[in-house]
C-alpha cells in the first residue's frame, strides 16, 4: 500500500488531470520528489530554482502541518494522506 498524496484543483492540470496519486516513499520530500518524476510540470509550482519548497505551499500528514513537523524529512508511511494545500490570498477586506 502506498501514500496518497492529494492534488489540489488547481495543479491537477500538471498531473495529468489526477485528484491524487500514490507512491511509495519514506519521507514528505521523497513523496514530494517522486510525484515531480512522474508529472515533471508540477516542479514549477511546488519547488523554487533553488529546489525549495514554495513558501506558499502548505504540506499535510492527515491533519499536521509539517512545518509544525519535521519539515520535508517528516515520515511517512502505506496508508498515510498527505494533502498539498496551496495557501490563497486576496479579496477586499
Amino acid at each position: 500500500m502506498a501514500v496518497t498524496i492529494t492534488i489540489p484543483t488547481a495543479l491537477r492540470q500538471y498531473a495529468d488531470g489526477n485528484s491524487s496519486v500514490g507512491l511509495d516513499a519514506a519521507t514528505v520530500g521523497d513523496l514530494l520528489r517522486g510525484l515531480v518524476e512522474a508529472h515533471p510540470a508540477l516542479g514549477k509550482h511546488l519547488f523554487s530554482d533553488e529546489g525549495k519548497l514554495r513558501s506558499f505551499v502548505n504540506i499535510y500528514v492527515g491533519d499536521e502541518d509539517i512545518r509544525y513537523l519535521d519539515g520535508e524529512e517528516t515520515p511517512v508511511q502505506a496508508g498515510d494522506t498527505v494533502s498539498i494545500i496551496p495557501a490563497i490570498a486576496g479579496g477586499n477586506r
